[in-house]
């Protein structure tokens, strides 16, 4: 652990009274399951994740000081697993927004939550930022999948999911998502909506009630280039059309490699997927593409992701 114990403790301590616990009741039968949350405004802005409001007839927020309150959820996104929750309350303590620029793997992050909903506050965390532009697998059955994500392997429990992941000055770097699971159980990864995304999202949410993701239209595969005695090389994304599709209304083909979104490279579809989620339906995009020896700028105006 490279954050020093002390350093870890003022962290944890400016950043306590700013994490919540937030109950979702079924109204036929009580409690129904609980998460965390992050205070992000003195007039109480709430982010959570997506899937501990799920279902949802009545959201409850417990402060870390036990004072109890009711909560609207103003909106929510499943597609990055943001929520955003109000309670009527003023001068509350809040946790300002960080920033992803010039954070490194390696670098010390510290995790606040409450694991498993046990009484008695928060808890923390530390580690560090493990790894950048995880995908994740949420449900194996539909595919859904989570994009960006950050990973850390500072301690994430059950319970804790719609925490705050926080770099040494206290500032918010994501909001923890899910653990890494395999048959033996966990493994001691966790995992983070980076904060670069979630402030978009919750923006979105703030203002219009919901998030317009991008959509391109395609279906992709990792592709590679061949070099000297059988190396492969990341090449891009390749790619086929679906019906409604604003890459192939702008005239790209099957086959086609997408190799990079306004001049940043993507290597694969997971890294694809995730820089779109940074866009909104409707905005302008340049996407470079390789077509056999030919290279390709193709301007188009994203869809609306289909919900």
């Amino acid at each position: 652990m490279f954050a020093p114990a002390d350093l870890v403790a003022v962290v944890a301590s400016r950043a306590i009274p700013s994490i919540v616990t937030v109950h979702n009741l079924d109204d036929e039968l009580g409690r129904a399951g609980s998460g965390s949350g992050v205070v992000i405004s003195a007039d109480g802005f709430i982010i959570t994740n997506h899937h501990v409001i799920d279902g949802a007839d009545t959201l409850k927020v417990i402060m870390s000081d036990g004072l109890s309150y009711p909560a609207e959820l103003v909106g929510s996104d499943p597609l990055m697993d943001i929520a955003v929750l109000k309670v009527e309350a003023g001068d509350l303590p809040y946790i300002r927004f960080g920033s992803m620029e010039g954070l490194r793997t390696g670098e010390p992050a510290i995790a606040v939550g409450n694991p498993l909903g046990l009484d008695g506050g928060p808890s923390v965390t530390a580690g560090v930022i493990s790894a950048f532009d995880r995908s994740l697998v949420t449900n194996p059955l539909t595919g859904d999948s989570l994009y960006g994500l950050l990973q850390t392997d500072a301690p994430i429990t059950r319970g804790s999911s719609g925490g705050a992941l926080l770099d040494v000055q206290g500032l918010l770097l994501g909001i923890t998502t899910a653990i890494g699971l395999s048959d033996v159980g966990a493994e001691g990864l966790g995992f983070a909506v980076p904060i670069d995304l979630v402030e978009g999202i919750v923006d979105d949410l703030m203002s219009e009630g919901e998030v317009r993701h991008a959509f391109l239209g395609v279906r992709g595969s990792s592709a590679f280039s061949e070099l000297a005695d059988g190396v492969e090389s990341p090449l891009g994304v390749e790619i086929s059309i679906l019906e409604e599709s604003a890459i192939g209304d702008a005239g790209a083909e099957d086959g086609d490699v997408i190799v990079a979104l306004d001049g940043v490279a993507v290597r694969s579809m997971p890294q694809l997927v995730a820089r779109l989620r940074s866009y909104r339906a409707d905005d302008p995009v340049t996407v470079t593409l390789q077509r056999g020896d030919e290279t390709l700028d193709i301007d188009l105006t994203l869809g609306m992701f289909p919900r």
